[in-house]
């Protein structure tokens, strides 16, 4: 098991380039399933959940062709179903949460898709009913196996399209029901649907394969089935939740850094979140500059009140972002309260920044009060496990700004999600070793 051993107290500057995002990465390349034609993806990230994923998709069949560094070309002329079938399958799906997002050009085009119950972040439940009531919904019929936790789909008769109102606005489950829906017989609409960038991404790839879809980057889509679809160019936009732990490293500590072209417009909430704690940022030209700030300040409510800072569906603040915020506001001026809706395990990890010296109230699974310190108390040095993606991030910054050696063990969790991130950070000033 791999570890990072850090040096804190190192201030950085220079420059970093945001990777691919890998929540859109996941569902373009799984859209790929949908045509027997060329499928080409750049800005593809290098990290463990999407080459995981690549490494299914050639499992079942599919060609892929690795054109440069970034850019990949799928071609799904020749799926092997049987291997969806087979316990090796069935294994690797178990690892990777994204392995989900098969089953909805699996069964639009094929009329039949097997998965297990997937694996990926341990951070509380993660309802796969909004894919499986939308699959139903056109027509699908559904079987679940409790001994083998099997969920097994089939449409015998084709999909058809049928108006839905999805039970919560489920990123995945919304791109899985609009996977199924664009080669479905009819009509499907879709009422209260994820509208995250991710999901307007993949859409935007989709209209350019031939589906026909109306109503990207609102709650509402409109979704006329096609008989095929052809093969497309797409480019992934850069990590918004990469560009926010970038912010919030910068902060911790004192450090001056430029993102290159982040696309701030798609990211929403997220920049203001980040300047309610005081953290200022500034645009250059297409770039994000986050100058050095000794001190920065927690804001109020125009009462005076305590300020909370909680995740909400798109164009909120993603709920991935919220445990790097948290370690951002322990060393800032002032009080806040952060709600962590989503997600009832998420904010468990604050027990190993309390033994490292911040001041945080754990109210309870979804709250915590985070007493700022204003740099008064350094963080100590300490060994911690990385828990999930985001959480081994806000440890890494943590670590980062801590007095003394650090050692984060667990790192296949955060390379999970942000590629190089070692060599990256090192580049601009960090020190970050690490040990296999």
């Amino acid at each position: 098991m791999g570890a990072f051993v850090i040096e804190g107290g190192r201030q950085m500057k220079g420059t970093l380039v945001p990777q691919g995002a890998k929540n859109e990465a996941l569902q373009v390349i799984s859209a790929a399933l949908l045509t027997d034609q060329e499928v080409r993806i750049s800005n593809v990230p290098d990290i463990l959940d999407v080459k995981n994923l690549i490494r299914l998709m050639m499992d079942l069949g599919v060609k892929v062709t690795k054109e440069s560094e970034d850019t990949y070309c799928f071609q799904a002329d020749d799926v092997n179903l049987d291997f969806a079938y087979s316990e090796e399958f069935l294994i690797k799906c178990r690892k990777l949460r994204g392995s989900i997002l098969l089953l909805g050009p699996l069964l639009s085009r094929f009329g039949k898709a097997v998965i297990t119950k997937p694996g990926g972040d341990k951070i509380g439940r993660r309802r796969l009913d909004t894919h499986f009531q939308g699959f139903q919904s056109l027509g699908a019929t559904f079987d679940y196996d409790e001994e083998t936790e099997l969920f097994s789909m089939q449409a015998k008769d084709g999909l058809h399209g049928k108006y839905m109102l999805l039970e919560e606005a489920s990123v995945t489950g919304t791109a899985n029901v609009i996977m199924a829906a664009v080669l479905a017989e009819g009509t499907t609409t879709i009422y209260n649907a994820a509208c995250e960038p991710y999901v307007q991404q993949l859409c935007r790839l989709l209209i350019a394969m031939g589906a026909k879809i109306e109503g990207v980057a609102s709650n509402r889509l409109t979704i006329e089935g096609v008989d095929h679809l052809s093969g497309a160019d797409h480019t992934i936009l850069p990590d918004m939740i990469e560009v926010g732990s970038f912010i919030g490293m910068a902060a911790m500590t004192a450090s001056e850094i430029t993102i290159v072209n982040p696309h701030i417009e798609e990211m929403a909430m997220i920049p203001r979140a980040f300047q309610q704690l005081g953290i200022r940022t500034e645009m250059r030209g297409e770039d994000l500059f986050i100058p050095a700030q000794e001190h920065y300040e927690i804001d109020t409510f125009m009462d005076g009140s305590i300020l909370t800072i909680a995740d909400a569906p798109w164009p909120g603040l993603s709920p991935d972002l919220i445990s790097v915020m948290l370690v951002a506001a322990t060393q800032a001026r002032g009080s806040v309260l952060f709600h962590q809706k989503m997600f009832e395990s998420r904010l468990f990890f604050v027990d190993k920044l309390i033994d490292i010296g911040a001041q945080i109230i754990l109210c309870d699974p979804h709250r915590a009060a985070v007493i700022g310190l204003d740099r008064s108390h350094p963080f100590r040095a300490a060994t911690m496990d990385s828990p999930d993606i985001r959480a081994g991030i806000a440890l890494l910054i943590a670590a980062m700004s801590a007095d003394g050696t650090s050692r984060i063990n667990n790192i296949e969790q955060i390379d999970r999600g942000y590629q190089n991130i070692d060599k990256r950070l090192n580049a601009i000033g960090a020190s970050i070793s690490r040990i296999d």
